[in-house]
């Protein structure tokens, strides 16, 4: 930690350290901040270029990371050593049945809000008034727990750190989006196509990186995402380039009634009820909740097979995984091909929802996102992503909300510039409080007689 925390073990916490340790953190902030934040250009109506001298709200910033390191290293870091320190007795295998049973409660209950979420906003806010809600809270959050839910089969189930995992989503987006419009083909058509085309490119993506590991297989998935999206960007003729797909044809409720407004089989017109979008995302959202329910489930069922227990063995050890004669290739293509399956079926429904798509909407920060919710959940926990999917991405919804923050640093504060801050705090946060995911208990697949959950403190990096 630092000196702080050394002089605790001691006698007590030594405050002049840790005033020390404040001065010299808000110093080198306000050395950041300064040009940063406290010193902006702004054009005026001659079209001239003034300089406008923000640094008190740079020193206010400033002063507020020295106190907040002050307080880390005064209490927190302290706590954290002795707590560290303190010798843990093993959990018992009564704590831990209790905790998988919380858990497995704890699911249903959530599965059960769920399915109810939509008719609770729209009896609490109204149909017109409940877009927002189904949306960016209902529909938004749920694209983001599938890609984790098939992200995991690669990071936290196979052990492959997969950082171009967006390549994918942009595929099945984009063959939605092309076969749709050129062929007119339906959505029902399409998502299983969609899939099958990004699966096909987990292969060809897989076949490469067969002998690496580690940070050199994170570097070649990182290029191969950046490629699909600059072909994306030049090929004007195949993908419209930077200007995108857009007229993206809707979902259908299988055919038998749509939701454009001149159809004559319209939604909202056969049932005699007024015009609006809310029963599209309505629509869109138990879709969404559908396909991630599948993902789970077939997951799940993967996980109990050889298939299964072969990517986890060879997470734990790849050199004693071949040496057992399990055929690591045919391993790593297979969870490759599958989870790029998922982010395939996710990227069509995502275009479908647009109605248009472009390359700035799968760039590397999709990646990040994606792998940062299976590596916050806990890699290999389904509960553990899907939790930590509500955590990250409704949080950066609701920071959307911050108006009330202008009264605080004037009109001209936008909290949307802020909100990537916010987000990186939440995570060293969370990351620091719960090393091992939100989730690290696990449920081995293969056991003796009976299935016993294991702590993740037991096994390596919370798998197990």
């Amino acid at each position: 930690m630092n000196s702080a925390v050394k002089s605790n073990n001691g006698a007590g916490i030594d405050f002049g350290r840790a005033l020390k340790d404040g001065v010299i953190v808000a110093i080198i902030a306000f050395a950041l901040l300064g040009p940063l934040v406290g010193l902006k250009t702004d054009q005026n109506m001659s079209n001239e270029l003034i300089l406008q001298n923000r640094l008190g709200l740079a020193a206010v910033l400033s002063a507020i990371v020295g106190v907040g390191r002050f307080l880390l290293s005064a209490f927190v870091y302290p706590w954290v050593a002795a707590r560290g320190n303190r010798t843990k007795a093993a959990a018992t295998l009564a704590e831990l049945e209790a905790r998988a049973k919380f858990a497995k409660g704890l699911s249903v209950t959530g599965l059960i809000f769920l399915f109810v979420y939509p008719i609770l906003i729209i009896s609490l806010f109204g149909v017109q008034g409940s877009i927002k809600w189904v949306d960016n809270y209902g529909v938004q959050i749920l694209i983001y727990v599938m890609l984790g839910w098939g992200l995991n089969i690669v990071i936290g189930l196979a052990g492959l750190l997969d950082l171009g995992y967006v390549a994918f989503y942009a595929v099945g987006a984009y063959s939605y989006s092309l076969l749709a419009i050129n062929f007119h083909l339906s959505f029902w058509v399409l998502l299983p196509v969609a899939g099958l085309l990004a699966a096909f490119w987990g292969v060809i993506l897989g076949f490469p990186v067969l002998r690496l590991r580690g940070d050199y297989l994170a570097i070649v998935t990182l290029a191969f995402g950046e490629i699909i999206r600059l072909v994306l960007i030049n090929w004007k003729d195949f993908s419209g380039g930077s200007a995108g797909i857009s007229s993206i044809p809707k979902v259908t409720m299988f055919g038998i009634y749509s939701f454009d407004v001149s159809a004559p089989n319209n939604f909202a017109k056969a049932f005699h009820l007024a015009a609006s979008s809310a029963y599209y995302k309505v629509f869109l959202y138990y879709l969404i909740l559908l396909l991630a329910l599948l993902t789970a489930f077939i997951t799940m069922r993967l996980r109990r097979l050889p298939i299964g227990r072969a990517w986890e063995a060879l997470r734990e050890d790849e050199v004693a995984c071949r040496s057992l004669g399990i055929n690591t290739t045919n391993t790593k293509l297979t969870a490759f091909a599958i989870g790029a399956m998922f982010g395939g079926f996710a990227g069509s429904f995502f275009a479908a929802r647009q109605g248009f798509v472009s390359p700035e909407s799968f760039i590397f920060m999709e990646s990040a996102v994606i792998v940062a919710i299976v590596v916050l959940g806990g890699m290999g926990s389904m509960i553990g992503v899907a939790l930590a999917a509500v955590a990250m991405i409704g949080g950066t919804e609701l920071l959307r909300e911050l108006d009330f923050l202008k009264k605080v640093f004037g009109n001209d504060f936008n909290p949307d510039q802020y909100r990537m801050l916010l987000f990186g705090l939440a995570m060293v946060i969370i990351m620091v409080w719960k090393p091992r995911g939100f989730v690290s208990a696990r449920q081995p697949t293969a056991f003796l007689f009976k299935r016993k959950t294991v702590s993740g403190d037991l096994v390596k990096e919370g798998h197990g």
